[in-house]
């Protein structure tokens, strides 16, 4: 089964590669399940029923969020309406919605997806590792391959849950910093890993955003309005080849296209190019 995991999507910069990359990556890899967090797909906080339900339509199977899910209002309802779209699961249990969902892939295979969110320099939230854990033990009864979004802030956070799920699950994918990391492998136990899949969106930005009004933020110390940028516009994400016998990776493929990139290839046709 070969899983594509598609960085932060920030904003319609963002939406907009996932609409025209998509399809050019799924063939190309020969995906069978795509994965993407969406936290910042409504103008770079938040997501609404309208951003998400188009993200489905271009072909995202399953939707990961983080410490900016309940951004947008509208949030709150439309997570329990679509189960598709996934919050943290170590978030209180009140919290409406939840972080574990099965998807079902053409050949009818399931795909477990677990979301986790950390706790150094986050928002306050219950044990990482031993509710993932957990997650994972009730998932593996249904599904042979999982994947979890381990969305934090510390790398060593998301380095410990690597290691932590070693040889349980396909791949610990990290997110949230919106910057993508160089470590991509196969950890020895068979599960891949990578610290940050990084940012589908504006890359001539601070994260996302235009980069004056951080600036002045940063200069003065005084609140600024902060908006979403447009340049430079790359996807970002990762692909995971695991085996449907043990669960366990046999690859993962880091991915760094630009618009142009993507272009190219949706005008050269798959045997072209170099994606």
């Amino acid at each position: 089964m070969r899983v594509l995991f598609i960085g932060d999507v920030f904003g319609r910069t963002g939406r907009d590669l996932v609409r025209q990359g998509l399809p050019v990556l799924a063939a190309r890899y020969a995906i069978d399940a795509v994965i993407a967090n969406v936290e910042n797909a409504a103008s770079g906080a938040g997501i609404t029923r309208e951003t998400g339900d188009a993200l489905l339509r271009y072909g995202v199977d399953v939707m990961t969020t983080g410490n900016h899910v309940w951004d947008k209002r509208e949030a709150l309802t439309y997570i329990g309406a679509e189960p598709r779209l996934l919050r943290p699961l170590n978030m209180a249990s009140s919290a409406p919605g939840r972080g574990t969902f099965v998807a079902r892939v053409a050949d009818g295979k399931p795909l477990g997806v677990v979301n986790a969110m950390g706790r150094v320099f986050m928002p306050p939230v219950d044990n990482p590792f031993e509710a993932v854990a957990a997650a994972v033990d009730r998932l593996a009864r249904e599904c042979r391959i999982i994947v979890v979004d381990m969305h934090a802030e510390a790398t060593a956070e998301k380095i410990a849950m690597g290691w932590h799920l070693d040889g349980r699950v396909a791949a610990v994918v990290g997110t949230h910093t919106h910057v993508q990391t160089a470590d991509a492998r196969i950890l020895p136990g068979g599960t891949a890993y990578i610290t940050d899949v990084g940012m589908t969106g504006p890359h001539d930005s601070i994260i996302g955003m235009e980069r004056a009004g951080v600036l002045d933020r940063f200069v003065t110390g005084l609140p600024t309005r902060m908006e979403p940028a447009s340049e430079n516009p790359r996807l970002q994400a990762v692909v995971i080849d695991a085996d449907e016998h043990t669960g366990l990776a046999r690859e993962i493929v880091r991915l760094d296209c630009s618009q142009r990139d993507i272009a190219d290839a949706r005008g050269a046709g798959d045997d072209e190019q170099s994606l």
